[in-house]
């Protein structure tokens, strides 16, 4: 079976991946900021195969699901076995990526980067029998509306997210307040220009180019409402105050 690393309190957050294809990540994490903030030592990621954990000579690890149906069904003995051993004495936040979990936005990312562990359990074919679940009782998490082929690309998406907020990772740590969904209301980022400051007629807004700081920051604060006004204005009701 994979070893079992023990977990490097050095590290300021360890995330653990269980997945069937963990050879969809080395690419993925050796790159970018994700590769800078491991070779750094602010985040620990580890790839475990939850085939490892699988039972008879064949290692099986799906089946066929009960009543008939469609598809592929993962069986319940790899996934929590292979789970209670990753856990091991340092449990982490337990998360299963499905499109039947609560939705991803970035307040539910700011509680998942509250943690120093995090195991991500990535859902594949048809399911995870429920049995699993029941037992291991996984916060379920949704990256939205919508069907991809399985849980490795939601767990990136997590990945990449939460640790964009580890101290020290983005070197200016005023870049992630700016970001959009930041604040409160959540906003989106105003629009950002850079070199040249004119292009095919298009020019940068002046207020940017004039050295007025006060200025540029209250015409970004209105550029930010008005965009999410223009564009996701939900984000705008959803924090209005309830009247009777």
């Amino acid at each position: 079976m994979t070893a079992v690393l023990a977990f490097n309190h050095a590290t300021k957050m360890r995330i653990d991946v269980l997945t069937l294809f963990p050879e969809m990540f080395p690419g993925y994490l050796g790159q970018s900021l994700l590769k800078r903030a491991i070779d750094a030592g602010l985040v620990d990621i580890q790839i475990h195969n939850i085939r490892d954990w699988a039972r008879g000579k064949h290692s099986q690890v799906d089946d066929r699901p009960f009543g008939g149906g469609p598809g592929m069904v993962l069986r319940p003995e790899p996934v929590v076995e292979c789970v209670e051993e990753i856990q091991g004495q340092t449990p982490g936040h337990l998360v299963l990526l499905t499109p039947q979990g609560r939705k991803l936005d970035q307040r539910a990312v700011e509680g998942l980067a509250a943690h120093d562990r995090l195991v991500l359990i990535c859902g594949r074919y048809e399911g995870v029998d429920q049995r699993a679940i029941d037992i291991l009782e996984p916060d379920e998490i949704s990256i939205g509306d919508f069907i991809v082929s399985g849980g490795e690309v939601a767990a990136m998406v997590v990945i990449d997210a939460v640790v964009r907020l580890v101290p020290d990772v983005l070197g200016d740590e005023q870049s992630n307040k700016q970001d959009s969904f930041s604040g409160d209301p959540p906003l989106l980022e105003f629009p950002q220009y850079t070199r040249p400051r004119e292009y095919r007629g298009l020019n940068v807004p002046e207020v940017l180019v004039n050295g007025n700081h006060p200025e540029i920051a209250r015409w970004r604060e209105e550029q930010k409402i008005e965009r999410t006004r223009q564009r996701r204005a939900d984000l705008l009701s959803a924090n209005k105050p309830q009247t009777d």
